[in-house]
């Protein structure tokens, strides 16, 4: 297993890899709305779920990877009153064919975060 770490998403914020590559899968840490360079949560559900997905680039990027390699999607909202808006900022992120999703509502998510995503890649 080979970590994959850049400074373009926030570090960890524990014993964990950003992301972790196996032969040619890639499985990419939650990220939270983190700005990586103050550290500070961003406002709002909007603002969270766009750094979200540009961590998620830029992890993918560091891996040699883009979005169409990503398989599977788990998502993790702090109010499932969010979903239409996940929808519409994952449809600007993602094309067709999508990958398989999850979305889940949480109690509470790290850093009292919004949103959480996780996923999975293959080359």
């Amino acid at each position: 297993m080979k970590s994959i770490m850049t400074h373009q998403a926030p570090a960890a914020i524990g014993p964990y890899s950003q992301a972790a590559l196996k032969n040619d899968t890639l499985f990419i840490s939650g990220q939270l709305g983190i700005d990586p360079s103050t550290g500070n949560m961003a406002d709002g559900f909007e603002a969270q779920a766009n750094l979200v997905f540009q961590h998620i680039k830029a992890i993918l990027d560091a891996a040699g990877m883009g979005m169409s390699h990503v398989l599977k999607v788990s998502v993790f909202l702090k109010d499932m009153n969010d979903f239409a808006q996940l929808n519409e900022i994952y449809s600007r992120n993602f094309s067709s064919p999508y990958p398989a999703r999850e979305a889940i509502q949480v109690a509470r998510l790290p850093k009292d975060g919004l949103v959480e995503i996780s996923v999975i890649a293959m080359r």
